[in-house]
């Protein structure tokens, strides 16, 4: 892959923001969409009627967060090989944040697979009164709401990082690079927020992540429509000797 984008950056760029296009809708169907239809917060009964009558678009969100964090590796990679020419050991930290991010995301999915075990009915009902089930299930939803908490704060480093390189190139809108350093910031305040003071937190959503949604949307627009300047990033490359 490497010899390959060093013969087309903007080809590979596009693919990059194609990548990152499929997880920002595919997040805002699994992450916004399907729990905003399906969790009603403060009542485990109607949660579990809602996962119980709508299964499929319950199970349709887990397969859409599965396909995101699949596109992150390929992601990851192509980050890597384009703003290594800008500074390899940040571009690194990109790479890493974004696979750990990833990693923990994907383990916290787990969570979300519970509810469907404990409400179809089988051996659990015999174990557990029908109240008993559905704390249980929507006690999973909140581990897993925390475990995305944990997340974003690798995706918020991941979000400083990119801004960094994006900011230092000159092959990409150097404003991009602001928005992501911001974007970056508003994840890392979410989160901790949500540790320290849920209720607080609750205040600050879903304003405190709306900058974070431009500065990721702007950074695949610009990867789709523009790429990069591919002769600035040769010159780059062969100044960084890559």
């Amino acid at each position: 892959m490497r010899e390959r984008i060093a013969e087309s950056p903007r080809r590979w760029a596009r693919v990059a923001g194609g990548l990152y296009l499929i997880v920002i809708v595919g997040g805002f169907f699994a992450v916004g969409f399907v729990p905003a239809a399906i969790v009603v917060p403060g009542d485990a009964a109607a949660t579990a009627r809602n996962i119980a009558g709508q299964e499929l678009l319950y199970r349709s969100g887990l397969v859409a967060h599965i396909l995101i964090l699949a596109c992150n590796i390929p992601l990851a990679v192509i980050f890597y090989d384009l703003f290594k020419v800008v500074n390899r050991k940040v571009a690194l930290f990109v790479a890493f944040f974004t696979l750990v991010g990833t990693a923990i995301e994907g383990a916290g999915l787990l969570n979300q697979f519970t509810p469907l075990i404990l409400l179809d009915g089988g051996g659990y009902a015999k174990v557990f009164s029908a109240e008993q089930t559905q704390a249980l299930a929507s006690m999973n939803l909140d581990l897993q709401a925390i475990s995305f908490n944990i997340a974003l704060v690798f995706f918020g480093l991941y979000c400083l990082s990119i801004g960094y390189v994006v900011f230092r190139s000159t092959f990409l809108p150097r404003v991009v690079g602001v928005l992501m350093a911001i974007g970056g910031l508003c994840y890392l305040t979410n989160s901790f927020a949500n540790f320290l003071s849920p209720s607080f937190a609750a205040r600050l959503f879903p304003y405190i992540q709306l900058p974070s949604g431009v500065a990721e949307l702007s950074l695949t627009l610009s990867l789709i429509v523009i790429g990069v300047n591919a002769q600035r990033w040769r010159e780059q490359a062969i100044a960084a000797g890559a």
